[in-house]
């Protein structure tokens, strides 16, 4: 320690630490910057005990609820295995459960509507995916890394004046 004094005459004493930095959360500490943890989400239910989630994928849109179940799924009011016909569509919607390791422990109520059924089973498969982060938000990590929380971008491209379809021209005749 050393005591020294200043212009107004008061004693100042300089006290100089030393601190080995081995990692970052020491460079933390030693700077007096405090980490903040990653942002946690909160679960979103209503009255009911649903989460609801909208899903998209091309044209389609899927309003989604869930509840703790059994597994069943309504879509319009019928059976999935009746609406999506094509064991690919069914597999699509069951993905999300199956990366979350939930399979028949949530009842889906969803309305779908828009597209063709292959967009309508990704709209699904989005909505299921939102949903069960808004029901269980630790799951958000296992849903995000499978993809399924990103929504697809990929539309049909707008028909152009002048051609046949969006980018194919009328056939070239030279005479």
């Amino acid at each position: 320690m050393a005591d020294e004094q200043n212009e107004t005459g008061t004693e100042t004493t300089a006290e100089t630490e030393t601190t080995t930095v081995t990692d970052l959360a020491d460079l933390g500490e030693a700077t007096g910057v405090v980490e903040t943890s990653a942002p946690l989400y909160e679960k979103k239910v209503d009255e009911q005990g649903r989460a609801y989630a909208t899903g998209r994928r091309k044209n389609a849109v899927a309003r989604v609820w869930i509840k703790p179940g059994n597994g069943k799924i309504i879509v319009n009011g019928r059976d999935v295995a009746v609406y999506f016909a094509r064991p690919t569509q069914q597999m699509v919607i069951q993905q999300p459960f199956q990366a979350a390791n939930r399979s028949d422990q949530y009842d889906v109520m969803c309305t779908v509507k828009g597209g063709g059924l292959s967009g309508q089973a990704g709209a699904l498969r989005h909505g299921i995916s939102r949903a069960l982060t808004n029901f269980e938000p630790e799951l958000r990590g296992a849903l995000k890394s499978g993809g399924f929380l990103t929504r697809d971008a990929r539309m049909v491209e707008r028909k152009k004046y002048g051609r046949a379809k969006a980018r194919r021209s009328f056939q070239f005749s030279k005479r």
